[in-house]
């Protein structure tokens, strides 16, 4: 596979898409949304991500690691991560929505209780063998679902003895904790992140004209936000969560994809979970939404790109994430407020951040500058340099230069040549070739070749056509030594890794003698080492006949009774077994491009 940026084909391919009447819209930077939450609401906000992350034990989802018999250690391990799951299912539902955040602390609430009433009868239910599920569960948003598994008999049944008595313990004092948060939200009556999008929608000029698709993780948030939207625009919104059905689904491409075959113009906004995040086209909209942070900035980026098109009609494409905060006079402020806000979230999570942001670990200060980046978005950087700018070099001399393309073609082996260069003078940049294999090096006087890549390379080679030849220094051919040094050792392949297959066959046997004999291959030549690749090959899969094996085995044995000569124990070899025997075999075609001879293609000598 090859990568191509949006960027680089917009740049290089400008002629193509032209033609062909395609286009890349501009995608602009994400603005940010702020919602301002009062002294109490704030105060409260803020008490609950700390009590949560950091008091919190989660004791009713991780009984096992209190368990006094002992578990394995993949159990603990999956024990812990149920723990960390939870944390992040109530951190999430906190930020997506006061109503999603209040639902799962009831079920919280109503789970402990029923689980210390249990235990207080006796008895201890675990779920191990529904970990997995439950884990999958908690990816779809569906917590519920989690709650009736753990809840429901599907699970073993332990005696309340044989658990420590921390259990009890931390259970009651989890409990306590969260009797402590929903006695502090009876007090919080107001939403003022709803009131904000609202008004949002009511002002922003993009948002009242055009088709909107809102992203939440929660699916209680999108029923809850699609209700509000339906009293606020009758019959122009739609809701579709993994509870959906075909139908809605329909709707849905109707709708909002622009290559629906039967379109309709029924509704104007799409409230979805991730569900609709991959592999459905909404580009009938430019307008995204994140209603709750997508903390893993790759997730933004797919989201962006269910609308980010190439056959859109749209010229621009529009983000707006919304960010807590605390109120403030001025929009500077609130910026400052809610990027620390995300900087505490990401500090009290400390090392279980990396769940939330799906393993891609994050600086405090970094997600709100990612998630306000146009880059992320895109998932380019437009400053980035790849072969395709040199690619297309080549293709315009071939159709623009044709007589200079041939001359370029017909430039002998070893060619080489000399300019000026201030930056890297008393350097020798090579070009080698074996096989498929193609490599660059650069040597200076006193140091190592060392290696370059394509595009160090190419952006060494590349000069205007005025730059003039200048003569070839004396240090040429001392240098071109030592990058063809460099060039053989990085493409001497190793003696394959040989597999053993056991017993004492005259193969086996062979095979055991050379790995012993033939470490030192300093003197072979290329053809000598690509006859005993093929040889160790042909033995490894039992390719060759049986009585050549077996007299080569005796000429072997007769020969290292002598001494341990690799010249002579090649040349065992060569009589005994005809590289006829090696010809044409499955392992030799399926070896790469690490064969053949090694070539000096051309070399470019930079002076002062």
């Amino acid at each position: 596979m090859v990568r191509r940026t949006r960027f680089e084909i917009s740049k290089y391919f400008a002629e193509d898409l032209a033609k062909q009447k395609l286009k890349f819209p501009e995608v602009e930077n994400p603005q940010p949304v702020f919602y301002e939450l009062n002294n109490e609401e704030d105060l409260v906000f803020t008490r609950t991500i700390e009590l949560v992350a950091t008091k919190f034990k989660y004791a009713r989802y991780t009984p096992m690691l209190y368990y006094k018999g002992g578990i394995t250690q993949p159990e603990a391990l999956a024990q812990q991560n149920m723990g960390k799951f939870m944390k992040i299912l109530l951190i999430k539902r906190l930020e997506s929505s006061f109503y999603a955040f209040r639902n799962s602390l009831d079920r919280f609430c109503h789970s402990y209780e029923q689980f210390l009433t249990e235990f207080d009868k006796g008895d201890v239910y675990v779920s191990k063998k529904y970990t997995n599920k439950i884990f999958e569960l908690l990816e779809d948003d569906n917590d519920q679902a989690v709650e009736n598994i753990i809840s429901q008999g599907k699970a073993e049944r332990l005696p309340s003895k044989d658990f420590k008595d921390e259990l009890r313990c931390d259970l009651q004092s989890d409990l306590n904790i969260l009797r402590e948060v929903k006695k502090m939200w009876t007090g919080i009556k107001r939403d003022p992140k709803l009131l904000t999008f609202l008004e949002k929608l009511a002002t922003d000029p993009i948002l009242k004209k055009s088709k909107l698709i809102i992203f939440t993780e929660s699916k209680e948030t999108a029923e809850y936000l699609a209700s509000h939207l339906e009293t606020k625009f009758p019959g122009q919104a739609l809701c579709f969560t993994g509870a959906s059905s075909e139908t809605i689904r329909g709707q849905v491409i109707e709708n909002f994809d622009a290559r629906a075959k039967y379109p309709k113009d029924d509704c104007r906004i799409l409230v979805s979970t991730e569900i609709l995040a991959e592999g459905v086209n909404l580009h009938r909209s430019n307008v995204v939404i994140n209603y709750d942070l997508p903390w893993n900035p790759t997730r933004m980026m797919q989201r962006v790109g269910r609308i980010n098109r190439v056959d859109t009609k749209f010229d621009r494409i529009y983000t707006y994430n919304f960010f807590p905060t605390k109120q403030a006079n001025d929009q500077i402020k609130l910026r400052e407020v809610a990027e620390a806000k995300i900087s505490a979230f990401i500090s009290l999570l400390g090392a279980d951040a990396l769940l939330l942001t799906e393993g891609e670990p994050l600086e405090q200060h970094e997600l709100f500058s990612r998630l306000t980046s146009k880059m992320t978005i895109t998932g380019e950087d437009e400053n980035e340099e790849t072969e395709l700018k040199y690619l297309h070099v080549i293709k315009n001399i071939r159709d623009r230069e044709p007589d200079t393309f041939e001359q370029v073609k017909r430039l002998p082996k070893k060619a080489r040549t000399a300019r000026e260069s201030k930056e890297q003078s008393g350097h020798l940049l090579t070009y080698f070739r074996r096989g498929k294999i193609q490599k660059f090096f650069i040597a200076e006087d006193k140091n190592e070749a060392r290696e370059l890549d394509f595009i160090a390379a190419a952006k060494t080679l590349e000069v205007s056509k005025e730059t003039k030849q200048q003569k070839i220094d004396k240090n040429f051919y001392s240098l071109l030594d030592q990058n063809k040094k460099a060039f053989v050792f990085t493409t001497t392949a190793e003696l394959p890794d040989v597999k053993m297959r056991g017993g004492r066959d005259s193969a086996t046997q062979i095979l055991r003698i050379l790995k012993a004999t033939m470490k030192d291959r300093r003197q072979f030549t290329e053809d000598q080492e690509l006859y005993l690749k093929k040889v160790f090959n042909q033995l490894e899969e039992g390719g060759l006949p049986k009585q050549t094996t077996k007299v080569t085995l005796q000429a072997l044995n007769k020969e290292i009774s002598k001494g341990i000569n690799p010249l002579r124990i090649l040349a065992v070899l060569e009589t005994n077994i005809s590289s006829r025997l090696l010809e044409s075999h499955f392992a030799e075609a399926a070896g790469g491009g690490n064969t053949g001879k090694r070539e000096v293609i051309l070399s470019e000598y930079l002076t002062k």
